[in-house]
């Protein structure tokens, strides 16, 4: 198998990943997938295409990941595994599809609008 390659994005974070066959061995921005998200919870996030399918032993990935924050760049992560397992073995686009991990969450943060503090929030009113 040669290298497939796929990106996913998640409000400003933007996710390439390279998968080869392996042993399973995540690395992002050539550091361990331990040390670059901490949380378990993360982790989890990031590994869930790889759970649902059972293929968490086969497949060696790297990813170069930039801008957003953790949690952008854990689901941007996941968008682009799940893109990737798909490429590798189209019957399995069902399965991640009814997951909803082949669905990119267009969500992101509302632009702040000239005259208010914030994009929604309006200063105070006063009559007198």
């Amino acid at each position: 198998m040669e290298v497939i390659n796929a990106i996913g994005r998640r409000k400003s974070a933007v996710a390439r990943v390279y998968v080869t066959e392996g042993t399973g061995k995540i690395t992002i921005n050539k550091k361990d997938i331990e040390t670059f998200f901490p949380s378990a919870i993360l982790r989890y996030v990031v590994k869930q295409p790889l759970q649902l399918l059972d293929a968490e032993g086969k497949y060696d990935i790297k990813v170069n990941i930039f801008g957003g924050g953790f949690t952008g760049q854990s689901q941007a992560l996941r968008l682009a595994i799940a893109r990737a397992l798909v490429k590798i073995n189209a019957e399995d686009k069902k399965a991640l599809k009814d997951a909803g991990f082949l669905t990119r969450d267009s969500r992101a943060v509302e632009r702040k609008k000239p005259g208010q503090p914030k994009a929604r929030a309006r200063f105070q009113f006063s009559k007198r």
